[in-house]
């Protein structure tokens, strides 16, 4: 770890969260910068035990900074409550940094980050893991899965599921609650929330027992 774009880290390594924040604002490890507003760094307790990561930070969390504060972020919310965890307790990310989009008119849709951007920004993801040490990480969505699992996965086969991570850490694959929103049909929306919930109860039982 020690450089990120052009510029050195002091010292070779990154052991605080200012620091952390500071080299993610100044980086250059692929072109997303150029286009979003700012860098997107995750949020939550320093020694948080669950830690989230989902794919990248969308419209809203790129004007303000911060992760999961749009629709999707909202869903996740409600999900992880209903799934007997403490909001307060979670540390929230992403896989990619920095918002990817193309314009639609007056506004900027998401477009998928490819997986040289995903492979860029692991380095920061493997940072924010050996600053909080989490106990379990959950993957939401492929690109999270794919960044932490070091290959493609197919959510439907591994879901809800204790694997090995890339690194060795635990890791839980899911949705990324954004799938929830494209959902049309009520019947299809409450089905796959309730799969959602359960994957995240699974989550703090699993916590729990390792308590």
């Amino acid at each position: 770890m020690a450089e990120h774009g052009s510029q050195a880290v002091a010292g070779g390594a990154i052991t605080t969260f200012a620091a952390l924040r500071a080299a993610e604002a100044a980086c250059t490890r692929c072109p997303l910068y150029r286009a979003a507003t700012q860098v997107v760094p995750g949020q939550g307790p320093a020694r948080a035990r669950l830690m989230m990561v989902g794919e990248q930070p969308g419209d809203h969390e790129d004007l303000q900074g911060a992760p999961f504060v749009g629709p999707a972020g909202r869903v996740l919310d409600r999900a992880i409550v209903a799934a007997g965890i403490d909001r307060g307790t979670v540390f929230v990310t992403n896989a990619v940094k920095h918002f990817k989009w193309e314009p639609r008119g007056k506004r900027r849709l998401h477009k998928k980050p490819n997986a040289h951007e995903i492979e860029r920004c692991r380095w920061w993801n493997e940072i924010e893991r050996a600053l909080v040490r989490p106990e379990l990480v959950v993957a939401l969505g492929a690109t999270a899965a794919a960044s932490l699992m070091g290959r493609a996965v197919t959510i439907g086969r591994v879901r809800g599921r204790l694997l090995a991570g890339r690194d060795g850490e635990p890791v839980v694959v899911t949705i990324h609650p954004s799938y929830l929103l494209r959902l049309r049909d009520p019947a299809d929306k409450t089905r796959e929330y309730d799969r959602f919930v359960a994957d995240l109860r699974l989550c703090a039982e699993h916590l729990r027992a390792a308590a």
